[in-house]
């Protein structure tokens, strides 16, 4: 995922980059507001800060707005009432109030993307198929050669996030973030359970491959990923 960054900061932005590169994101960064709109390309999510030196942010998120579509997200120290609502009515998809939690900031981002992609940009019939598993994101359900298992709610998001990376690593703390929206000191443990189980109850033990370090990825043993006929998956 590619992020436009429009913070005139220099210190949040020093801070804010390396946080996201470590996330999988890459940035761009804008230390002012004239001239946004001709950096949108290729771009997945803006994060827009408000208190700009040359412009306001919100006439900022106006334009972009006027010219794409592209998910904006405000990330400002202005948090009343008032100025949330103004940041929405701008055309922003959410705001987020400084200082905030970095786990919660990227598992917003995802959100927006994956809302924005919506079903033009999921699996085939929203099904991946892996190794006899498929996987319906649309209908949340889990089937392994034909046979339906029962997930929990948080079993299902983490297999879900894998399979629509389409055999690519997510982060422990990306998984962490987008399914629980928040991190505590035994996150890494209770992420390893239910992926424990899930190897279990999928019968796969390969399926879910830990790729140390780092996070989890889904694929076929041996393989690189979703095999033959499996849907093309959204990153999300």
């Amino acid at each position: 995922m590619h992020i436009l960054l429009v913070e005139d900061d220099d210190r949040i932005a020093a801070a804010l980059r390396p946080a996201l590169h470590r996330h999988g994101m890459t940035t761009t960064r804008l230390a002012r507001g004239r001239g946004a709109v001709d950096h949108l390309a290729d771009v997945d999510v803006v994060l827009l800060d408000l208190g700009l030196p040359d412009i306001d942010g919100v006439d900022v998120c106006r334009a972009i707005r006027a010219v794409s579509e592209v998910p904006v997200i405000v990330v400002s120290a202005r948090g009343e009432v008032d100025d949330r609502i103004l940041g929405l009515h701008s055309g922003a998809d959410d705001y987020l109030v400084k200082p905030y939690d970095i786990g919660e900031l990227v598992a917003r981002a995802h959100a927006v993307h994956r809302r924005h992609r919506g079903p033009a940009g999921s699996p085939a019939g929203g099904v991946v198929v892996v190794d006899e598993v498929s996987v319906d994101l649309n209908r949340h359900t889990v089937t392994v050669a034909g046979r339906e298992v029962t997930l929990t709610r948080k079993e299902f998001q983490v297999l879900a996030l894998l399979a629509s990376a389409g055999g690519a690593v997510c982060t422990r703390s990306r998984i962490v973030a987008e399914v629980w929206g928040r991190s505590w000191p035994g996150a890494n443990r209770t992420l390893d359970v239910h992926v424990a189980t899930l190897r279990t109850k999928l019968g796969r033990p390969e399926l879910v491959q830990t790729v140390r370090g780092v996070g989890y990825r889904l694929g076929s043993p041996g393989g690189t990923g979703p095999g033959p006929g499996a849907g093309t998956p959204a990153v999300g």
